[in-house]
């Protein structure tokens, strides 16, 4: 058996090639959208993809399962189990694909390896892992778990997401009642069994991932924090895995429509033009698209940028920045980013659903435009010691853009609540008649939240400083969050 797991660090998501090395054929299980990169690991490898496997509907990026059956006639192995639920793959139900729809404790072989369906709601109703035996090799046990979203490194799949995310009143405690029960059936199983999760430390998908790729049965029984709370009942263990979740990412919604309804073909990846200095004055007076400015200097962002333009710099944060901000994926988007980045920016926009990247510019060229008279904008800079200074006056609001969590464990006097990865949906909740003072922890998600704050006609100060000097300086108080 070949065993390959295939990691993206800005989703934290964790794909898996399977092969079988006597018949030559492979399985991908939960694939992304830009499915080129397994077929030439596969073709590295000298296995053909002749299957792929979902282990659920995913909300944190577009899922390459119908890329993979209409370029290679893949065969699909696709839950059943959320049918009654709402929560089936519909696309797959037209007859055009070769499809089987699992249910709990059906089996299928790629080659001589056989695979066993689990059903383990509670993420989703629809949830499967996927229990995996090398029958070529002789086994008769399996040697590892597929967990998808319900088991991680230290942690357990958040069964709020179909509420938080999708806006399904009332999910939350019976989602997370049924990830009980499916937290009790993992701990009947033996401790030598490998766990390989869906995803590592960063994806919003739970709490507090940890940043190991792998872990065993054994150990995550003994040392999942998440799990720890199934010993002291139901009721216990749910108000545990409901506290603390992070607000998801606005683009999550769109995410769990598509990948149920059908994830549009992408075949190539877009190749957005190289733009001039001329090209790029003509698109900034039409006002017709989005500039999105990776640079990583956030104070040359703020100093000087495009008007309008949104502050997601190239780092592991771009596709949740994106995504967060972003609220039609319709949105046509040009980039400012330096030449080497721009295929590796193409596929995280693709991934979460953005294929409409027309064009992009150079840093360079952005310093050249605004060295012959280009427009620009720019957004005032403080440091905490001035919010101390100006939190009171009439005409200033402060706004922190952490998570709930963040700002129910202590805050300024005063300050609005509005995470960054929502903060579209919080417009109603900021006032628009005050100069708002933008903080976060260290200044990365308030400097995105700035941008789009001020593309949106508000007045706004970034502050570009560490929450712990204020901490050190000015009053901090617990509780609920507040609204204007």
């Amino acid at each position: 058996m070949l065993f390959r797991q295939i990691f993206d660090p800005k989703l934290a998501q964790y794909a898996y090639l399977i092969g079988c090395q006597q018949t030559k054929e492979a399985i991908v299980i939960d694939p992304e959208r830009d499915v080129d990169q397994y077929l030439r690991l596969a073709e590295e490898e000298g296995l053909r993809i002749v299957a792929v496997a979902e282990t659920h509907i995913h909300a944190d990026f577009l899922s390459g399962a119908r890329e993979l059956a209409e370029r290679v006639g893949a065969r699909l192995y696709l839950s059943a189990e959320g049918e009654a639920d709402g929560w089936a793959s519909n696309w797959a139900r037209n007859g055009r694909y070769d499809v089987t729809f699992l249910r709990d404790g059906d089996t299928f072989r790629i080659g001589n390896i056989e695979f066993r369906a689990v059903h383990t709601p509670g993420h989703t109703p629809e949830h499967l892992c996927y229990l995996v035996t090398d029958r070529g090799g002789g086994a008769t046990e399996p040697m590892g778990i597929v967990t998808g979203d319900f088991v991680f490194v230290g942690d357990l799949g958040r069964p709020d997401l179909l509420e938080s995310a999708a806006r399904i009143s009332g999910m939350k405690e019976p989602s997370a009642r049924r990830l009980y029960q499916s937290v009790l059936r993992f701990l009947e199983l033996p401790d030598y069994l490998q766990v390989w999760p869906g995803h590592g430390a960063g994806s919003a998908c739970g709490k507090a991932l940890g940043a190991v790729p792998e872990s065993t049965v054994g150990y995550e029984k003994r040392f999942n924090a998440s799990l720890a709370p199934a010993r002291e009942g139901e009721d216990a263990f749910v108000q545990a895995i409901l506290s603390g979740q992070p607000e998801p990412p606005l683009y999550y919604a769109r995410m769990k429509a598509y990948n149920r309804d059908g994830v549009p073909l992408l075949g190539r990846l877009p190749a957005p033009r190289r733009l001039s200095v001329a090209e790029l004055d003509r698109l900034v007076k039409q006002g017709e698209v989005t500039f999105v400015d990776t640079r990583l200097d956030r104070a040359a962002f703020m100093l000087a940028h495009l008007p309008g333009a949104l502050y997601a710099p190239f780092n592991k944060s771009f596709n949740t920045t994106v995504g967060s901000l972003v609220a039609d994926d319709q949105t046509p988007l040009v980039l400012i980013i330096d030449d080497e980045d721009v295929e590796q920016a193409v596929r995280d926009l693709v991934r979460i659903g953005y294929d409409r990247i027309e064009a992009y510019a150079t840093p360079e060229t952005l310093v050249r435009y605004f060295n012959e008279g280009g427009a620009r904008a720019s957004i005032p800079m403080i440091t905490f010691e001035d919010v101390v200074r100006l939190r009171e006056q009439p005409d200033v609001a402060v706004l922190d853009v952490r998570y709930a969590s963040e700002y129910e464990a202590g805050h300024i006097p005063g300050a609005i609540n509005a995470s960054y990865t929502r903060l579209p949906e919080y417009l109603d909740r900021i006032p628009k008649n005050r100069t708002l003072l933008v903080h976060c922890v260290t200044g990365g998600r308030s400097a995105a939240a700035a941008s789009f704050l001020a593309a949106q006609g508000y007045r706004v100060q970034y502050v570009a400083d560490d929450f712990a000097t204020y901490q050190q300086i000015g009053p901090v108080e617990s509780g609920q969050p507040v609204t204007a």
